[in-house]
């Protein structure tokens, strides 16, 4: 393989330009050899024969961008690991070393600006950014990603704008600061000081108050007395416990009381603001057990909501753990050295050792092994690896060593798009996130609307007692906080978002967590969707008195320098049954139609059909043959002379799985399932019949596939399409939910769609349509729940039977059900029934042939 060389592509910065880059460049070097990394506006072209600089610009530039060759500003900086440099450069081997390593790549995109935003932990932090942030970049622009607590702006980097940004971020109440990938600065070290500092103030909150409570108890008469002294004069609360409550409110309001002056001063109320109101106003009628409750709760729900979203970002992390920092790099001479796995260049090989993680993803050339492929497809049993195999960068090797050659840069392997993927998945939030979303931005202002005109409508128009209405005004205020349907839905998303991810389906984002579940229609490509993706030979028919292994000794030596995929079907075949056979001589190709040569010094070919029937004209063997072919089958024969040795049936094998993966979604309540595919209609007919597709539609260009997904969208509604190749990219561009089959489809593929399913294992189709509903079950009873308590309480209130205390205790218990009901989906899986199928599926892939 030739070097790779690394390109800064101007333009790109998504999964179009991936496609369309892809569709160029793939003729020229092959797609295989393409690694790209949106994030950085990066690609890697590693091709088995030189190209030039130039044809790949061109290629690029009619693509709509512009590339340019990428290297490091200095010699040092391609070489960062000190243990080793001075001591491979004195033996004479740091060439070679410098030859297997990347130069680091640039953390700065052109044409994006990223900041890390210190105390971005739920929604409302982002509506004030939105608030404070839009008006200066258009807030089109600008992008969250609330699970890494990271802020994009679309603007080209320019540093008077990142000073005016930082300013806005300043006035609602955060700090932002340049995003480092990897680093840990002062900031988020305090960040981190203050989260520590926050928990401990709310614990201390809830120990005062209760001692508070414990004090007034004793020296007020009881805990009858001390309950309802919240609603008695000034003063009827003891001293000592006055002193505790009060201290239990600083603690807890340290951290509120600032976005809530924020929300007063530009007139912009939220729950902050509502919370400190409830808690001044209790303070004033001298219900001070009440304040110091009412800021302990507040406070723990907000330490709920840090927690379920921190449970989320330390999955991620984990995530990050998987691959190891280095890898173990064979050089030239044979000798071996451990380098950053971050440096490694495509192409180079790599010796991962028994029960070594595999660094980097890459192909095995020498050594056989089973690997556990769980942390990344989710698949349970261990599959296994010989040569030509791919291996995933964070799965675990099992007891024998394998040679690879890297096939992505560090930055770029499936690993790493799943963290990108994840990190960035709140970024596409959910419609029901959304509706929610705008639902508490409206609700918030209307309640305390309504919670003033309830202090003042019945003591102004009916004499009432003006104490008795504000204390219940108060409590309105309490109970409405929108805590708990906030919380509920985000914390529901990402859960779902984990619980798929676990399945080893991967879906980007909360956008397209919930597609599935409105589906009508499902399309899918043939090859390699619902078929292995390779031919093989599935029927060998002898004529004569010739053995199959005669004949598959023939056309393996005819074949054996082919790379064809016929040929390969063929080679495959004679491995498996050990036939051994010396290549043929004098091998001369006949352009569509076969190959001759001397096998064993007797002149020998092996043809198509209309070889056959061009060459040897037998009525009987083209009767045979037509009668192998109506299956769909592409047919090959063997022979001398005008002598026919016997007949090839090749085929695309369907996946075993297949028919129950059609029936499962019928199940599921999927109306259709079409096949698309650009093969001809017998062969399509063919596997149709095999697997229950209710449609057909055969030899399709990619042009024509987008074209079916359009008319599928226009009779079904919503409609998904599910692929693997590049010329499936269109289409699944153009379907409502795009599904990639991850681990054999290509890189545009995978980049265009909006699901990914690791495992190449269609019964996650089921599943996940399964999962978008009761994804959607939960937040829509979460929704419910929240508002049913609410609407329960405010009754409660306007008739004098609900409390201060009662209602914050309400909330919180509201909140802390909703979180919990939320995060029931981590651990969503599939039914025993399903996981055994899997399983057997799975343990017959990893058995040997």
């Amino acid at each position: 393989m030739d070097e790779a060389v690394l390109y800064r592509v101007h333009g790109l910065d998504c999964k179009n330009e991936v496609a369309a880059l892809t569709r160029e460049l793939a003729p020229l070097v092959g797609e295989d050899n393409l690694a790209f990394d949106t994030e950085r506006g990066m690609m890697t072209v590693a091709p088995q024969k030189p190209v030039v600089a130039d044809v790949i610009k061109d290629a690029v530039a009619r693509a709509g961008m512009r590339a340019e060759p990428w290297a490091p500003q200095t010699a040092s900086s391609t070489f960062v690991n000190p243990t080793f440099q001075q001591e491979d450069l004195a033996c004479g081997c740091g060439a070679e070393v410098q030859e297997a390593l990347s130069p680091p790549i640039p953390t700065h995109l052109s044409g994006q600006i990223v900041f890390r935003i210190h105390g971005m932990d739920c929604a409302d932090e982002i509506a004030a950014l939105k608030r404070e942030v839009g008006p200066l970049v258009g807030e089109d622009k600008l992008a969250f990603d609330l699970l890494n607590g990271r802020m994009s702006i679309n603007a080209t980097p320019d540093a008077a704008l990142e000073a005016r940004v930082e300013k806005a971020v300043a006035r609602a109440g955060l700090r932002a600061e340049p995003w480092t990938e990897g680093g840990t600065s002062e900031a988020a070290q305090a960040e981190e000081r203050r989260k520590r500092t926050q928990m401990w103030l709310t614990t201390a909150s809830g120990a005062l108050t209760a001692l508070g409570f414990a004090v007034h108890a004793w020296l007020g008469g009881g805990v009858v007395a001390a309950f309802e002294a919240g609603e008695h004069a000034l003063g009827s609360t003891p001293l000592p416990s006055m002193l505790l409550y009060a201290v239990a409110v600083l603690c807890a309001a340290r951290y509120v009381a600032p976005k809530a002056w924020l929300a007063a001063k530009r007139f912009r109320p939220d729950m902050n603001l509502l919370m400190m109101v409830a808690v001044a106003g209790a303070i004033g009628i001298g219900a001070w057990f009440e304040a110091a409750t009412v800021s302990f709760f507040f406070a723990l729900a907000l330490a709920l909501e840090a927690w379920s979203l921190g449970r989320a970002r330390r999955a991620v992390a984990a995530l990050m753990e998987l691959a190891p920092p280095t890898a173990r790099v064979k050089l030239e001479d044979g000798s071996e050295r451990d380098a950053p796995a971050a440096q490694v260049r495509v192409g180079a090989h790599i010796i991962v050792r028994p029960g070594d993680k595999v660094p980097l993803d890459g192909r095995v050339v020498t050594g056989e092994s089973e690997v556990n492929q769980a942390p990344i497809t989710g698949e349970s049993v261990p599959v296994f690896k010989a040569e030509g195999d791919e291996v995933f960068a964070g799965t675990i090797n099992g007891e024998g060593a394998i040679e690879v050659v890297t096939t992505k840069a560090a930055n770029d392997t499936t690993l790493a798009q799943i963290i990108r993927m994840v990190g960035s998945a709140q970024s596409r939030r959910a419609p029901s996130e959304q509706w929610v979303e705008k639902f508490a931005r409206v609700y918030t202002p209307v309640v305390m609307g309504l919670a003033i005109a309830i202090f003042l409508a019945p003591p102004l128009l009916l004499g009432s007692a003006w104490d008795v209405w504000f204390y219940r005004a108060l409590v309105l205020l309490v109970i409405a906080c929108p805590c708990a349907l906030v919380i509920s839905t985000p914390v529901t998303i990402v859960a779902a978002l984990a619980g798929a991810a676990k399945q080893g389906v991967l879906v980007k984002g909360g956008t397209h967590l919930e597609t599935p579940a409105h589906l009508k229609a499902i399309a899918m490509d043939k090859t390699g969707t619902l078929t292995e993706g390779r031919p093989q030979v599935v029927e060998i028919v002898p004529l004569g008195s010739r053995s199959e292994t005669e004949l598959l000794g023939l056309a393996a030596a005819l074949e054996s320098r082919s790379g064809h995929p016929i040929a390969r079907a063929i080679l495959a075949k004679a491995a498996e049954l050990k036939i051994a056979a010396e290549p043929a001589e004098a091998v001369q190709a006949i352009t569509g139609r076969g190959v001759t040569g001397q096998v064993a010094g007797r002149e020998m070919w092996l043809g198509s059909r209309r070889y056959i029937e061009e060459q040897v004209n037998s009525p009987e063997v083209l009767q045979r043959a037509d009668e192998l072919s109506s299956a769909g089958r592409t047919i090959v024969a063997v022979g001398d002379g005008q002598d026919v040795w016997g007949l090839f049936a090749v085929a695309d094998a369907v996946r075993p799985e297949a028919k129950d993966i059609v029936s499962a979604l019928h199940r599921s309540g999927i109306e259709h399932v079409v096949m698309l595919t650009g093969d001809n209609r017998a062969t399509a007919e063919a596997i149709a019949k095999q697997t229950g597709i209710d449609e057909v539609r055969a030899e399709l260009l990619p042009g024509d596939k987008v074209a079916a997904v359009e008319d599928l969208v226009r009779r079904y509604g919503s409609v998904a399409m599910v692929g693997d190749g590049v010329n499936d990219a269109p289409a699944m561009g153009r379907a409502n939910l795009g599904i990639a089959m991850g681990a054999i489809g290509s890189d545009a593929a995978i980049e265009t769609a909006d699901v990914a399913l690791m495992s190449d294992d269609l019964s996650k189709l089921s599943w996940l349509v399964r999962h978008s509903r009761a994804t959607l079950a939960v937040v829509r009873q979460n929704v419910a729940f929240s508002i049913a308590v609410k609407l329960l309480f405010t009754a409660l209130t306007v008739i004098g039977l609900a409390s201060l205390w009662g209602a914050i205790a309400a909330d919180v218990g509201a909140s802390l059900l909703v979180v919990l009901n939320g995060l029931r989906l981590l651990n969503r899986g599939q039914t025993s029934t399903q996981k055994g199928g899997s399983i057997r599926r799975r343990w017959r892939s990893s058995v040997p042939a």
